[in-house]
């Protein structure tokens, strides 16, 4: 199994940056494809990106296309999620997830982080 804790998020102004790291431990990441979500409140969680075991297929929320990337270091046991241009409407919770499987469900996930857009 894996274990998968993000970074502290934080508030941010509207059009604002940040970067959100999620370290995995337990099994190397480099076994899973792994992902972004978040759950604003009274909206179901939403897929944001993900990424395949290498990184080199990504695909994004046409929300944040454009503005959000996804990256990953395996070496580092690491995952990403830069996000520029930032919205009060980015304004949720973010998990970062991973899975076996590339076309299965998301196993494991990490606990969530609030990030914060004011505008």
């Amino acid at each position: 199994q894996v274990q998968l804790v993000e970074s502290v998020g934080r508030s941010v102004q509207a059009g604002g940056s940040l970067r959100l790291s999620c370290v995995a431990s337990g099994r190397a990441l480099s076994f899973y494809a792994v992902g972004w979500f978040r759950e604003a409140p009274g909206k179901e969680r939403e897929t944001v990106a993900g990424t395949t075991r290498s990184g080199g297929f990504t695909l994004y929320a046409d929300s944040v296309k454009g503005r959000f990337t996804i990256s990953r270091d395996n070496t580092k046991n690491s995952v990403y999620l830069q996000m520029n241009s930032l919205k009060p409407e980015d304004t949720a919770v973010y998990y970062c997830a991973a899975r076996t499987d590339h076309s299965g469900p998301y196993q494991y996930w990490g606990q969530g982080t609030q990030v914060t857009v004011s505008s």
